[in-house]
């Protein structure tokens, strides 16, 4: 077909390339297995992560390999990691409300888990109507230690969240100790009610909440729910009922929380993450004497 061109390829150019085919290099041999394995873990994980992400995970599993290689078989596949969008404000003020203090001043850095929770909820469009979920978050590790659904967005959303947080931390033996942790959220009617402020004080939990729609004075957990939304909800849509979206949300926390690669962590899950802090903390110190 080249030739009707006047386009004309060499004997030698042809034979070299069916040579090629027949005998592919070690290069073409290592790429074919690369791709498979990149491959593998994109579609393993939501599709959505980019080439570091990828490239981190290649590792874990005992695949060493440049990450710009890894960058170039991604180029050649055409696949792409995941990217965010914009915010959407979905709590409201109640200026009637008698607010907590903030006792964390856009200080999300914890020493240890059980030491500052924070709490947000976001909405998700289907056709049977608007679905809420909220979720709260450890910020040591950045697990999602509790979440909820529901079709309005009343003071029981959130405080459901809060009752699954303690929930799950009482099945793993880590319950908060009384007067050490702290619950962070905006100053939404939702926050601010004495509902949950009564649950809050009973558990021993200190109340801390910000302001309305500000992403620095809550930042780490608008984060979560941006990756929530790019991740899951997006790529999926349409979502129809609470059911599905509820089931979906499952998945995903357990994904995030079990198997996700976190950079702000060292690239491990988050329950790995916690797993690694409890035998240190509990380690016994050694007496030196003289």
């Amino acid at each position: 077909m080249l030739t009707l061109h006047d386009c004309s390829i060499a004997p030698s150019t042809y034979y070299a390339h069916k040579q090629r085919q027949a005998s592919p290099c070690t290069r073409q041999v290592r790429d074919a297995e690369l791709t498979t394995l990149i491959t593998e873990v994109y579609d393993a994980n939501y599709r959505v992560y980019g080439a570091r992400k990828i490239w981190r995970e290649l590792h874990r599993q005992g695949h060493p390999v440049a990450r710009c290689t890894v960058e170039r078989l991604m180029r050649e596949l055409g696949i792409t990691g995941a990217v965010r969008g914009r915010k959407v404000v979905t709590t409201m003020a109640d200026p009637a409300a008698t607010r907590a203090p903030d006792l964390v001043e856009r200080d999300f850095v914890a020493d240890a888990p059980n030491r500052t929770w924070v709490a947000d909820f976001t909405h998700v469009a289907a056709w049977a109507g608007t679905v809420y979920v909220a979720f709260v978050v450890d910020t040591f590790s950045r697990r999602i230690v509790g979440w909820s659904v529901a079709t309005t967005k009343h003071a029981e959303l959130v405080l459901t969240t809060l009752e699954m947080a303690l929930w799950q931390r009482d099945r793993t033996g880590t319950r908060p100790v009384a007067g050490e942790l702290i619950h962070h959220s905006d100053a939404g009617s939702q926050y601010t009610s004495f509902t949950l402020a009564e649950h809050l004080d009973r558990a021993g939990i200190a109340a801390s909440i910000g302001t309305v729609g500000d992403a620095l004075d809550n930042a780490l957990m608008e984060s979560t729910i941006g990756l929530y939304k790019t991740e899951l909800i997006k790529p999926r849509r349409p979502w129809r009922t609470l059911p599905e979206v509820e089931l979906a949300t499952a998945e995903w926390a357990d994904w995030y929380n079990h198997r996700r690669l976190h950079g702000e962590i060292g690239h491990i899950p988050p329950v790995e993450y916690e797993a690694n802090y409890y035998p240190t903390a509990q380690k016994p110190q050694a007496t030196v004497t003289t």
